[in-house]
């Protein structure tokens, strides 16, 4: 696949955007192992190669086990994740894909036992980041190096 443009150098102004965020992001008070189950699930979900093989590593950096990395597409049906995970995960596939199911109420029911409300609105932040991350990724066919 050939890459076709380096989006980092042809708009800066649009990537330090996009760093303001995550800068935001990185003082949430959200774990920085549920950040990288959303950040990779989302990636999976869009098919995005760079992405899926970056939120692997960094998660691994951060200690998780790799059984856990290996079934976060498959959560649903495996034991591995905490209520707080799942909630988290059931939100970032909502949000993900938005114009399929438009965020159900039992999704978002089943947050507001595990998150407060600043939380909520950081890991919808955390989500369309990821997603506008994606974008970028596969539309200018970003790949693992």
């Amino acid at each position: 696949m050939e890459h076709r443009l380096n989006f980092y150098q042809a708009s800066p102004g649009a990537i330090q955007a996009m760093r303001g965020l995550e800068t935001h992001l990185a003082k949430s008070p959200l774990e920085a192992p549920l950040k990288e189950l959303v950040r990779l699930r989302a990636s999976q979900i869009n098919g995005c190669a760079y992405c899926v093989d970056l939120h692997t590593s960094d998660a691994r950096k951060g200690g998780e086990d790799d059984r856990r990395l290996a079934t976060v597409c498959v959560w649903r049906e495996t034991p591995f994740f905490s209520e707080r995970e799942r909630a988290a995960l059931a939100w970032t596939e909502s949000l993900t894909l938005v114009a399929t199911d438009r965020v159900p109420d039992a999704t978002w029911e089943a947050m507001l036992p595990h998150f407060t409300p600043e939380e909520i609105v950081d890991l919808t932040l955390l989500v369309g980041t990821i997603n506008a991350w994606n974008r970028f990724a596969v539309a200018f066919r970003k790949v693992p190096e």
